[in-house]
């Protein structure tokens, strides 16, 4: 009976001792580590190795549960990659952002589409004004040109030399009137494109302002 006792008190205390390995995570032998290789083989170890930080691995408790999921290490070259992406979506959510203040600072700007329209039209009409008195300017620059050939005709028809100081006075000429016909075509080309921009704002105008109407506590 003694012996019996003794048996009974020793079994009693190694399933103590195991249920408590099992519920007390400080201890090593509860729980292993899981990995696999690129071929799907699955490893496990008590110990954390450099190939499992590698792959990725899974914490294990003593009853085969993953307690835990750590990803594996990433290459300099997916870490680099994954900054540009974390980058390009910062810079995309900035942009979306600032174009948001600026919808709202329009419909703040002008309430009205009429208010919108006055001033998207105030704009053209500088463009037209700059474009006009470039246009006046050259007229004069392109008189004083035919001026100056005039006069070297009249000296070539009169068998006279044409002085150096007149064909240097009708080169410089030429070139004032070639610079301002280019200036002329930007200003004509700057105000075309304004109003094709003014176009597509007053289309983006509308779709704010009835977005702002159908949700007014936005």
């Amino acid at each position: 009976m003694r012996a019996a006792r003794y048996i009974l008190a020793g079994a009693a205390l190694c399933i103590g001792t195991a249920a408590f390995a099992q519920k007390n995570p400080t201890n090593n032998n509860a729980y292993r580590y899981r990995w696999k290789d690129p071929s799907g083989q699955s490893y496990f170890s008590d110990s954390l190795t450099s190939e499992a930080m590698k792959a990725g691995y899974d914490v294990v408790n003593a009853q085969g549960t993953v307690v835990h999921h750590v990803d594996r290490q990433l290459t300099a070259d997916e870490r680099a990659a994954a900054k540009r992406i974390a980058d390009q979506k910062a810079a995309a959510d900035q942009a979306r952002q600032q174009k948001q203040r600026e919808d709202a600072q329009v419909l703040n700007a002008y309430p009205t589409e009429a208010d919108f329209t006055a001033a998207k039209n105030a704009e053209l009409d500088n463009f037209e004004q700059a474009a006009r008195t470039t246009r006046l300017n050259l007229q004069g620059q392109e008189k004083a040109l035919a001026d100056l050939l005039n006069r070297a005709g009249d000296l070539e028809r009169a068998k006279q030399p044409v002085p150096k100081y007149l064909t240097d006075r009708i080169t410089d000429q030429r070139n004032t009137v070639a610079a301002l016909r280019a200036t002329l075509q930007r200003q004509q080309d700057a105000k075309e494109a304004a109003r094709v921009g003014t176009e597509a704002q007053l289309r983006h105008y509308r779709e704010l302002k009835a977005a702002d109407t159908a949700n007014p506590g936005r």
